[in-house]
């Protein structure tokens, strides 16, 4: 392999690592939206559990 063959397939390397590295950045980003929005419902159906709870502690 000559100089020239070698940073060629270092850049070829290099920009393949770059993107997967944005791919995963961008996962990352939606997972954390998804375990937002999983937080919020949660949180959600605790408020609604508690005031069912305490409509059926008041009959």
């Amino acid at each position: 392999m000559n100089l020239d063959e070698f940073e060629n397939q270092y850049r070829r390397d290099l920009e393949s690592n770059l993107n997967r590295l944005q791919t995963a950045v961008l996962l990352i980003a939606q997972l954390e939206a998804i375990v937002n929005d999983v937080g919020q419902d949660l949180q959600n159906l605790t408020l609604v559990f508690e005031e069912y709870v305490n409509s059926q502690r008041s009959n």
